[in-house]
């Protein structure tokens, strides 16, 4: 039975795991995009998204709280600085994992490139603008709409233009010559 194992370990001892996520983070707040492996990215993803939501309230105690976890100033001020301008309206979900297709060639392990997600631009759409919330759910207007829209659109069509004739295929002089 698998209760009360919510973390995954890492094949390691809980100071070493402590370390590990800690350096992957600030090199993950400092650089923006990193490249490891899916089960580490996984286990990052939980550790670095409640450090970039509680950056989002710049006070010395929530910089105290990071420094604990991450034991490095530089990527403090990279986490209050940068970071926590650019995530300020993101309500969560700051970082991307994407899978490579290639793995490491030592032990075969999957790969993957964890990115924070606002710092990306080609991912970004130029001009668009933040819509509010729509309903899904399609009311009698635009079934009407719908409706009228149906009935019109045969109306619309054109009809195919004719079909010119083919130019008829030349004979082969390979053909002639059988015959004479």
């Amino acid at each position: 039975m698998r209760h009360g194992k919510k973390d995954n370990h890492l094949g390691r001892k809980k100071a070493h795991r402590d370390a590990l996520l800690s350096n992957m983070a600030s090199s993950l707040l400092l650089h923006k995009r990193i490249t490891t492996t899916v089960a580490k990215a996984k286990a990052l993803r939980k550790y670095v998204e409640p450090l970039i939501t509680k950056a989002k309230t710049d006070t010395m105690h929530s910089r105290r709280t990071a420094f604990s976890y991450l034991q490095n100033k530089e990527s403090i001020q990279a986490l209050f600085g940068e970071v926590a301008s650019r995530t300020a309206e993101r309500p969560g979900g700051y970082t991307r994992i994407i899978k490579l297709g290639d793995v490491r060639l030592g032990d075969n392990a999957e790969m993957c490139l964890m990115e924070l997600v606002d710092f990306n631009d080609t991912y970004k759409q130029e001009g668009a603008e933040k819509k509010g919330k729509t309903r899904r759910g399609r009311g009698k207007k635009a079934e009407g709409a719908a409706a009228e829209g149906a009935a019109e659109a045969p109306a619309e069509k054109k009809p195919k233009a004719e079909a010119k004739p083919k130019a008829k295929a030349k004979k082969d002089d390979g053909d002639k010559k059988k015959k004479k």
